[in-house]
């Protein structure tokens, strides 16, 4: 692995219930507990795996035709077992329209394939998903 390949964003709570993800470009997103509007953790999950395939799809697409609509939808259920807190059932269904002539067919013809490719092996998000990649948890050393 090379040092282009590492990604990292750094957290920092903002206050009860509420934390700001910074990234390396100096981007920053609140997130908190659902109890107010913030984005949940598991909402940027749905998030980051819509969007990773919306800007895949998008990049295929529109090459040819700009969308008349374009909406990815991600969803899934919470489940709370004896396994612990998790989602199952995670779906992300694209409503893409393209306008009527030969580059809105082809953008047509090309979105099946679009949305197949990112899933099958162009999302990170999706594939890490789908992978059941591990993740770990430590105390830095400075704390």
């Amino acid at each position: 692995m090379t040092d282009n390949a590492l990604r990292s964003v750094s957290i920092e709570r903002a206050g009860q219930g509420r934390f700001t993800a910074t990234n390396a470009r100096g981007g920053t997103l609140t997130f908190g507990t659902g109890s107010d509007t913030d984005f949940t953790p598991v909402e940027l999950l749905l998030a980051a795996l819509g969007g990773c395939s919306a800007v895949d799809v998008e990049v295929a697409t529109t090459r040819h035709a700009e969308p008349t609509a374009f909406t990815v939808t991600a969803s899934g259920d919470k489940v709370e077992d004896e396994s612990g807190n998790r989602m199952t059932d995670l779906a992300v269904t694209f409503h893409v329209t393209f306008p009527e002539g030969p580059e809105g067919d082809r953008s047509r013809a090309i979105l099946p394939r679009a949305m197949k490719s990112s899933h099958d092996r162009l999302c990170t998000v999706s594939r890490t998903v789908e992978a059941g990649t591990p993740v770990t948890t430590k105390v830095s050393p400075d704390a």
